[in-house]
C-alpha cells in the first residue's frame, strides 16, 4: 500500500516525506541479530499506544552517522503545554528530573527498552510502576520543543532506535511538491 502511494505521489509531482514510513527492523541502529533483548524489543514493535491523545509528527527520527555525531535521536509530536502524557506501554519510572532547561521522564519497559519524553513534567517518583495508558505527566516547556511538542526517544540496550517501530499506527504522511524542502 505504501509503495503504491509513493508511486502515485511521484507521478502527481509530490514526494512522501520518509519520516512517515517506519524503518525495517534490520536497518535500525543498535540491533544485534539473535539477542534476547532484541527479541523482546521485536515482540513490542507496533504495540505501543501514542503518549498523546492527538498525535501529529512534526520531526522525524534521524539516525546519526556515528554514536557521537549530530542527529535527531527520537521523534517530535505536536503538543500543547499542559496536555496529559500517557505511558505507551507498562513500565517503571527510571528517571524524572530537570536536565539543563527541561523536565525529562524516562520509563523502563524491561528487556533493555527505555522510552524518554521531554519536556514532560511528572510527579511520579523513580521506581513507580505505570500501566499502559496511565497518565505519567504533562507537557511542559524547555528544550527544542519548548511547549509546542514533545520529544520521544527510545533506546534498546543503550542504543537509540526509531520510536516509530513501537507505535501501532503511523501518523499520516506529509506530502511536499517535488523540489520543496
Amino acid at each position: 500500500m505504501v509503495a503504491w502511494a509513493l508511486v502515485v505521489a511521484c507521478v502527481a509531482g509530490w514526494v512522501v516525506v520518509p519520516e512517515a514510513i517506519p524503518a525495517p527492523a534490520a536497518a535500525v541502529v543498535g540491533l544485534v541479530p539473535g539477542s534476547t533483548a532484541n527479541a523482546a524489543a521485536s515482540r513490542a514493535e507496533g504495540t505501543w499506544e501514542w503518549p498523546l491523545a492527538e498525535h501529529r509528527l512534526t520531526a522525524a527520527y534521524a539516525a546519526p552517522a556515528t554514536r557521537y555525531a549530530a542527529g535527531h535521536r527520537g521523534i517530535d509530536l505536536a503538543a500543547v503545554a499542559g496536555s496529559m502524557v500517557g505511558a505507551p506501554a507498562a513500565g517503571v519510572v527510571r528517571f524524572s528530573a530537570v536536565v539543563v532547561d527541561r523536565p525529562v521522564l524516562t520509563l523502563d519497559h524491561g528487556d533493555g527498552v527505555l522510552s524518554s519524553y521531554e519536556p514532560v513534567r511528572s510527579d511520579l517518583p523513580v521506581g513507580a510502576v505505570v500501566a499502559r495508558g496511565a497518565v505519567v505527566g504533562t507537557v511542559a516547556s524547555g528544550g527544542h520543543c519548548d511547549g509546542s511538542c514533545i520529544h520521544v526517544g527510545v533506546r534498546v540496550n543503550g542504543e537509540y532506535v526509531s520510536p516509530m517501530r513501537f507505535f501501532g499506527r503511523v501518523p499520516p504522511a506529509v506530502l511536499l511538491p517535488l523540489g520543496a524542502g
